[in-house]
C-alpha cells in the first residue's frame, strides 16, 4: 500500500509516524511545502521574544529522523497542485528544481492546515507588515525586530496576536493591539477578558478596541497605520494576527465536500467524501463535543490525533475523533487565560439554554505563601447541571484547574460530580477544597435553589411592579465598603447583620454583595432564614467591576 500525506507539522507528520508503527510494509510518502516538516508553530512567539533562545529547539521532528527512524520518504519543498482523483494521482511540483512530477496513491491524506487571514485593506502588503505560519516567517519578523524598530502594531487580540504582543514588549518595542471587537480574547465572555486588558496596559500596551484598520500607508520612517476611528498610528512593524482560515484550495479543486466557512468534511474516521481520501489538521470541519454542530477549531492537539486516528483507519482500526471542544489556554505577562467548551456569548448564538455561575478562590491554600486568587467562571445545563464549558483566568494554577474541568466536560460530568472530585492536596498546591470543588459548591448551590443570584448585568434592570427596586446590602467591612463601593448599596458588615436584621426590609427584594461572593452567600442565607427574598450579587464586586468595565 502507498500512503500519500500532503504537509507535515502536526496532523501530517503524526499521521506518517502512526502510520509506519502500524505496517512496516507500507510505501509512506509525505509531502512538505515548506522547508522544514514538523516545527513548534506554538513556540514562535517565544522564539521572537528569546525565551527559546536556540532556533533548532522549534523543529521538532526533522526529515532525517522520519527518513531513518521511521522510514518515511519526506520530501520538503514539494508542493501538491492537484489531485487527480479518478487516477488516484496527485501531481507534485518541486520548488527547488521548478518540475512537475505525479505520484499514484492508494490512500491520501491531507493536513494543509489553515493560512492567516489577511483582509483586503490597502498596504497590507507594504514591508514591514507581516503574517505568522511557519519558521520563514518568525525568521522574517525577528530580523526587522533585530534591528530596533521603536514601535509596532498588532492587529488582532486572540492568543497568537497576544503573545506575539507578550513577545514583542519583552524585546523593548512600544506595542499598539488593534481588535475589531470590543474585547481582547474574544474567544472569551467580556467579563473574564477584563483582566487580561488590564494586564496589557500595566506592561504598557496601548489597546484600541472595536475598531479596525482601514489601510497601511508607507511613512517617513515606517508605516502609518490608518484606523477606521480615524485614528493614524505609526509603526515600523505590523504584525497581523486576525485568525485563519482552511487552506483547502486544493481539496475544493479536487471536488471534495467542504463546509460554508472552507473546512473540509469528514467524517468520525476523518475521511472526506472520497473514500481513499483522509484529512486532518486545521484544514478540516470538526464536531463540536457541545453541540454536536460543525465548526472550525484550529487547535494543535485534536490535529494531532486526528493524523493518528485517519492512519489507525487506513489500516483497519475503528479509531473515531469524538469532536473537539476547544480547550485552549494562553500566557499574557503574569496571567494565564483559558477555556474549554463553549463561551456564555456562543451558546447564546446556538440558542443553547445554560445557567452560569463564578468564584474567585486563590490557586492554593491561603496560609502558605504566594497564594493568588484566579477567577473560575461555569457554563452549565439548568436540567441537570452537565457542564457546557468552563473559563479560568489567573496567575497561577490556570492550567491545572482548566484541563479538569476540560476532562470533566468531556466525561459528561456535572457540576454535582465537580463538588465531589478528588484532587491531590498539600497547601503549596492546592487547598483541601480545591477550587474546582468550590466551583462545584457554588454552581450545584444555584441548581439546588440554596442560594439564589443576581448576576451584575441584571443589577439594574428595572422590574415591574418593584418601583423601588431590590434593597442593597453590602456586607464587607467599612474599610472595603469605603475604598470602593456599588453605587446604591448599604454597608452592614457580615458580621453585624444579625444584630441589624430590623434595618432590612421585609416587603422587598434583597441583593447581597461582597468582594467575591463567600461572605455575600453567607449573607443570603441569614437573611432567608429571617424570612426575607434575598439573594447573592454572583461574583461579588470583583465581577461587578469587570462587567461594567471598571478598573480593578
Amino acid at each position: 500500500m502507498r500512503i500519500v500525506i500532503v504537509g507535515g507539522v502536526a496532523a501530517g507528520a503524526s499521521a506518517a509516524a502512526r502510520a509506519r508503527r502500524l505496517s512496516e510494509a507500507a510505501e509512506i510518502i509525505l509531502l512538505e511545502r515548506g522547508p522544514d516538516v514538523s516545527f513548534a508553530n506554538c513556540g514562535m512567539p517565544y522564539y521572537l521574544g528569546g525565551e527559546i533562545a536556540d532556533r533548532d529547539k522549534l523543529l521538532v521532528v526533522k526529515p532525517e529522523l522520519l527518513a531513518g527512524r521511521f522510514r518515511i520518504d519526506v520530501r520538503t519543498r514539494s508542493e501538491v497542485v492537484a489531485i487527480d482523483r479518478a487516477q488516484k494521482i496527485v501531481q507534485v511540483r518541486d520548488l527547488v528544481h521548478d518540475r512537475l512530477y505525479e505520484i499514484p496513491y492508494d490512500k491520501l491524506i491531507l493536513a494543509t492546515g489553515a493560512e492567516p487571514l489577511k483582509p483586503p485593506i490597502p498596504g497590507i502588503d507594504l514591508p514591514g507588515v507581516f503574517t505568522l505560519r511557519n519558521l520563514p516567517d518568525i525568521d522574517r519578523i525577528k530580523a526587522a525586530i533585530d534591528r530596533g524598530p521603536q514601535y509596532a502594531v498588532v492587529v488582532g487580540a486572540g492568543f497568537i496576536g497576544l503573545e506575539m504582543v507578550e513577545n514583542l514588549v519583552r524585546r523593548g518595542v512600544a506595542t499598539t493591539v488593534v481588535e475589531l471587537q470590543d474585547q481582547v480574547l474574544p474567544l472569551l465572555d467580556p467579563e473574564m477578558a477584563v483582566p487580561i486588558a488590564e494586564q496589557l496596559r500595566m506592561h504598557g500596551v496601548k489597546l484600541r478596541v472595536d475598531q479596525s484598520v482601514a489601510a497601511i500607508a508607507p511613512a517617513d520612517g515606517g508605516l502609518e497605520i490608518h484606523l477606521s476611528s480615524g485614528e493614524r498610528l505609526s509603526a515600523q512593524v505590523v504584525i497581523l494576527g486576525v485568525g485563519v482560515r482552511p487552506e483547502s484550495k486544493l481539496a475544493v479543486a479536487a471536488g471534495l465536500e467542504v463546509g460554508p466557512r472552507g473546512g473540509v468534511k469528514i467524517d468520525a474516521h476523518q475521511r472526506t467524501s472520497d473514500p481513499d481520501i483522509y484529512a486532518a489538521g486545521d484544514l478540516v470541519e470538526v464536531s463540536c463535543h457541545v453541540t454536536g454542530r460543525p465548526t472550525q477549531i484550529p487547535l494543535a492537539g485534536p490535529a494531532n490525533r486526528q493524523g493518528r486516528i485517519a492512519a489507525d483507519h487506513i489500516f483497519g482500526r475503528e479509531s473515531r475523533f469524538r469532536g473537539s471542544q476547544g480547550t485552549a489556554i494562553v500566557r499574557v505577562f503574569d496571567l494565564a487565560a483559558a477555556t474549554t467548551g463553549l463561551s456564555e456569548k456562543t451558546l447564546r448564538r446556538a440558542g443553547v439554554p445554560f445557567a452560569k455561575s463564578y468564584v474567585h478562590p486563590n490557586q492554593h491554600a491561603g496560609y502558605f505563601p504566594g497564594a493568588t486568587p484566579m477567577t473560575i467562571k461555569l457554563l452549565f445545563a439548568p436540567s441537570d447541571g452537565k457542564l457546557l464549558g468552563a473559563q479560568v483566568v489567573g496567575n497561577e494554577g490556570v492550567d491545572n484547574r482548566i484541563n479538569v474541568l476540560a476532562v470533566a466536560l468531556q466525561a459528561g460530568m456535572t457540576v454535582f460530580d465537580l463538588e465531589e472530585v478528588e484532587l491531590a492536596y498539600a497547601p503549596q498546591f492546592g487547598s483541601a477544597k480545591d477550587a474546582i470543588n468550590m466551583a462545584g459548591f457554588v454552581a450545584a448551590n444555584v441548581l439546588r435553589g440554596d442560594c439564589p443570584q443576581v448576576y451584575p448585568e441584571d443589577l439594574h434592570a428595572s422590574s415591574p411592579g418593584d418601583p423601588l427596586g431590590p434593597f442593597l446590602v453590602d456586607v464587607r467591612t467599612p474599610a472595603e465598603f469605603a475604598a470602593g463601593a456599588i453605587p446604591g448599596f448599604v454597608n452592614i458588615p457580615l458580621d453585624d447583620l444579625r444584630a441589624r436584621i430590623e434595618e432590612i426590609p421585609t416587603a422587598r427584594k434583597v441583593v447581597v454583595t461582597c468582594q467575591a461572593g463567600q461572605r455575600g452567600y453567607y449573607a443570603t442565607l441569614i437573611l432567608k432564614h429571617a424570612g426575607r427574598d434575598a439573594a447573592n450579587l454572583a461574583g461579588g464586586y470583583i465581577l461587578y467591576k469587570r462587567v461594567h468595565r471598571q478598573p480593578c
